[in-house]
């Protein structure tokens, strides 16, 4: 995004290089799904609004998959050391010439609205800004065999989190001379006799580093999410000579839904119920009947990109609900495999899809079993925006 006119060029390292060994899976856990999304999508979603230019350090195709559909430059790889790793992002940016950046660990999905504009009100007076949190437990240092050492002194002492801020140049030219082993940016200009200024940070600023830290996670971003209701109806006639696909399965029925693509009815309520949840309208917006290319298309390609549309936002499928509306087929025998079909589709658990089916006692356009009807209703979940009431 442009800069803003109130404050300089500001670039976000995004640094995802960390093979999180200390968390114990295979996968790094920067990529683990957390609330519905990778943990570095969370991460850029919160930060990227706040920077002119997004720059991600790690692997390159975890990480462009996690940030589909978020603007950011070339991934750049990362070196042996953290502090490698800062430098490669550093040396990427240095052609874009910000003059602030900031840098952020990839592993803390949440940051508290205010943060950024606090550690960048700070830049105006000094070459460096970190939010932290005081320390309120009691320190105890270890003697290596599991016995107290001694009391530490708490006074004065903070909880170093992340993203740091800095002026771009100084940072740069610090990060050419400093050793590889250097862990914490802020340290960096400290040892070069630079003043680091301290803004107000967060408990919910989390760093993903043990497994325990997922469930606190997941409750932080979902306490930050607002719930948001869609509702979708959709209706097809019934003719010879079609295949029924309800739900993304073939059901085995003298007639099949007429429409221009394989007219899934419940599966184009779902995708109406999502858009309408997200205010992006409805099918027939996203995919118009009058494109010939949708002719006879499988309707997963609708809900695969409804689910995308949640994805692109950080929201979060909470459950879906669909209600088919015939006399025949019967539905409850092929229940359990559509909603294990539009669970894999959403990429949910079955436990938040509902298929069920009533009848209209005969009466109207389905109970002469002239079509089918389809309703469904979404609960999504969508990060609550800063100032959102």
């Amino acid at each position: 995004m442009p800069a803003s006119p109130s404050r300089p060029r500001t670039a976000l390292l995004l640094m995802a290089a960390g093979s999180g060994s200390r968390f114990g899976t295979a996968t790094p856990k920067q990529f683990l799904t957390l609330a519905g999304s990778p943990v570095i999508r969370h991460a850029a979603l919160r930060l990227a609004p706040e920077a002119d230019l997004v720059q991600p350090v790690g692997e390159a195709a975890p990480i462009e998959a996690a940030l589909a559909g978020i603007a950011h430059l070339p991934v750049v790889a990362g070196g042996v050391t953290r502090q490698q790793s800062v430098l490669a992002g550093l040396e990427a940016l240095a052609p874009h010439a910000p003059e602030w950046v900031l840098v952020h660990d990839a592993a803390r999905p949440f940051v508290p609205p205010g943060t950024v504009e606090a550690l960048l009100a700070a830049l105006g007076q000094v070459p460096g800004a970190i939010p932290a949190v005081p320390v309120a437990d009691t320190l105890k240092r270890a003697d290596g065999t599991g016995r107290i050492a001694e009391t530490v002194p708490r006074a004065g002492l903070y909880r170093a989190q992340t993203p740091q801020a800095f002026h771009f140049a100084t940072l740069l030219r610090l990060h050419r001379t400093a050793a590889p082993d250097a862990t914490d940016d802020a340290a960096i200009l400290e040892s070069a006799g630079l003043p680091v200024a301290l803004v107000p940070g967060s408990d919910d600023n989390i760093k993903l580093t043990y497994e325990d830290d997922m469930p606190r996670l997941e409750r932080v971003l979902l306490g930050a999410m607002l719930p948001r209701v869609g509702l979708g109806f959709d209706v097809h006639a019934l003719v010879e000579g079609r295949r029924l696909v309800l739900c993304g399965i073939e059901i085995p029925h003298t007639h099949g839904l007429l429409g221009h693509s394989d007219a899934d009815v419940a599966m184009h309520a779902l995708c109406d119920a999502i858009y309408g949840a997200l205010a992006e309208g409805d099918i027939g917006r996203h995919f118009p009947p009058s494109e010939a290319n949708w002719k006879d298309a499988d309707s997963s390609v609708f809900l695969r990109h409804a689910a995308g549309r949640i994805a692109a936002c950080g929201g979060l499928l909470a459950n879906a609900d669909i209600t088919l509306i015939c006399e025949r087929p019967k539905i409850t025998p092929h229940a359990p495999r559509m909603i294990a079909r539009l669970a894999e589709i959403l990429d949910v658990g079955t436990e938040r899809i509902s298929v069920k089916a009533t009848t209209t006692e005969r009466l109207g356009f389905t109970g002469r079993m002239e079509g089918i009807a389809a309703e469904a209703v979404a609960t999504v979940l969508v990060p609550r925006q800063a100032g959102t009431k």
